[in-house]
């Protein structure tokens, strides 16, 4: 141990370490940006100088800085921000006082975009056309809401004719347009494509927007005790922004960014070349833009959108013997992950029904032999849903699960999913089989799709008691599948930061790392796993400066 004195030592409490050799301490040294010793609070004295500041934690723990390893946190916040805004449990009169209120603050608002509803919002509700019921709410400006999965959306009238959708309008390859069985005309509801196209035609944020954006994200997730994320679909306004808020000096959080790449139905490779000069232009001391998202899917609930094995249960509107849709086809998704892998670049793959998540598989194993390397860890996000036969695949293939633990006990958006597929729910998430197979994981939030906060402590008391840690439901989802709490901490710290690729500088507390971690209130191993979701976070520390108190 270097005998120089120490610049700050933190003493008197339990530092947990996510180090295999050594899992717990006493103290922990730090020296500038980096951990200079971790151990006993006798032998840590012997780094006490006359200018070394001391902390006395009187009890409390120590982590590592949590990282959340699937978000679209500048959207979440940017949302929050400056669009209309109801929860997911909205009913149509919290939605109908939203939007009164929003156009009330915003009398100048030629176009409305907010959200989010909750899956099955219209199966639950007998509002009639979408459409027709937003008319009703707001007929002078285009509104546009979208729903809690963020792949699905609502226009009125106005916002279907500034979107240049209507009754002659086919649906877009990977898309559905809902229509009025009797008229052709459009109920208002556009689904996957649909939504995606309808989007890119609607007004832009500007750039201060996007800053302000990054700027509430880092606050946001200092204050849960995050210091690490992906954004799991950055385009280039949000590579911007974070580069430009880290060139300030504003960005306390490494920032893996997944490449934003075309949605929808595909079959040509990718502009490699373009991907390459993002990833240039934008990498710097905080933001590693060496990932890639391709969407593979849409999603598994009442919209079934997702790619499945089996076809989903019958409905309305619905072919029989449905199974959802592949985006890119196989060939073509081989091609890409290989000339990917080439080029150094980690892909995010968005896998929500199991078809989907095999293809991947498939694709993966193929680029492997192409390229001759299987040394980069891909992710397969939302692979809730595997068939048996796919899950030792992951630890044979070195691919990471992403998993959602936030949606790990009853929520309506599982219900929405038990409607569309069945039984075949029951199976949803099978984190303890994954671990025990040996398979690499991950956890991250998803926010703003399909939860209402990015809050880590939500999703890592769900991981170990797959129940409703708000107390909505006092019913159990797939309590088979629930890991111990030591188990749940690895998945939020150094698992998520090797899936990050920074697990070499952060993700445990081990000497000569950077200094991020978190001090709790509470030793999490000495309460009760339900309380943890109340948020045990007294400060945050990122490269040994305290970025949250």
């Amino acid at each position: 141990m270097n005998a120089t004195p120490a610049d700050l030592l933190l003493t008197g409490g339990v530092v947990y370490t996510m180090e295999p050799g050594a899992p717990r301490a006493e103290a922990l040294a730090l020296r500038g940006e980096r951990i200079a010793a971790v151990g006993s609070a006798r032998h840590l004295d012997a780094l006490r100088g006359p200018e070394t500041r001391v902390i006395d934690l009187a009890g409390r723990a120590v982590i590592p800085g949590l990282v959340d390893a699937h978000c679209h946190p500048v959207k979440g916040a940017i949302a929050d921000l400056f669009s209309c805004r109801f929860p997911f449990a909205a009913t149509p009169d919290d939605i109908a006082a939203a939007l009164a209120a929003f156009v009330d603050a915003h009398p100048g608002a030629d176009v409305v975009i907010g959200g989010r509803w909750g899956a099955g919002f219209f199966e639950r509700h007998d509002l009639g056309s979408p459409r027709a019921w937003l008319d009703r709410l707001e007929s002078d400006r285009a509104v546009y809401l979208r729903d809690d999965s963020g792949h699905n959306g609502c226009a009125n009238s106005r916002a279907l004719a500034l979107l240049g959708v209507g009754a002659d309008t086919p649906d877009p390859p990977g898309g559905t347009i809902r229509r009025d069985a009797a008229t052709g005309e459009p109920t208002g509801l556009l689904l996957e494509q649909a939504d995606v196209e309808a989007r890119a035609r609607l007004p832009d944020w500007s750039e201060e927007q996007y800053r302000a954006g990054v700027l509430e994200t880092v606050a946001t997730a200092n204050a849960f005790g995050i210091t690490a994320l992906q954004d799991a679909d950055a385009t280039e306004p949000l590579l911007r922004a974070y580069r430009d808020v880290d060139a300030e000096g504003g960005l306390s959080l490494r920032v893996a960014a997944a490449i934003s790449t075309p949605y929808g139905g595909r079959a040509t490779p990718l502009d490699y070349g373009e991907i390459e000069g993002l990833r240039e232009r934008y990498t710097s001391r905080h933001v590693d833009p060496r990932f890639v998202k391709i969407y593979q899917d849409g999603v598994p609930t009442t919209a079934r959108t997702a790619a499945m094995l089996e076809p989903y249960l019958a409905d309305d509107g619905v072919p029989d013997g449905f199974r959802g849709h592949l985006h890119v086809d196989p060939d073509t998704l081989a091609t890409d992950i290989a000339e990917l892998e080439g080029r150094g670049f980690a892909v995010k793959l968005h896998t929500a029904g199991d078809r989907a998540v095999q293809t991947s598989l498939d694709a993966i194993e193929r680029a492997h032999a192409r390229s001759g390397r299987a040394d980069l860890r891909h992710h397969l996000a939302h692979a809730g849903l595997i068939a048996p036969e796919d899950l030792p695949r992951f630890r044979e293939l070195n691919v990471t699960a992403d998993l959602s633990p936030y949606l790990w006990y009853p929520v309506s958006l599982l219900d929405s999913v038990r409607a569309a597929i069945g039984a075949r729910a029951e199976d949803y998430w099978p984190i303890r089989t994954l671990d025990e197979m040996g398979a690499s994981l991950c956890a991250g939030s998803d926010w703003p799709a399909a939860i209402e906060s990015m809050d880590p402590w939500v999703g890592l008391s769900a991981m170990v008691t797959r129940r409703d840690p708000r107390g909505q439901s006092d019913d159990a989802f797939g309590a088979d599948q629930a890991v111990s709490l030591e188990t749940a901490l690895r998945v939020f710290t150094i698992d998520g930061a090797r899936a990050l690729r920074c697990d070499t500088q952060t993700g445990s507390l081990a000497p000569g790392k950077l200094a991020d971690f978190v001090v709790l209130r509470d030793d999490l191993f000495a309460i009760d796993p339900g309380a943890i979701a109340a948020g045990v976070v007294e400060e945050t520390w990122f490269e040994g400066r305290c970025v949250y108190r």
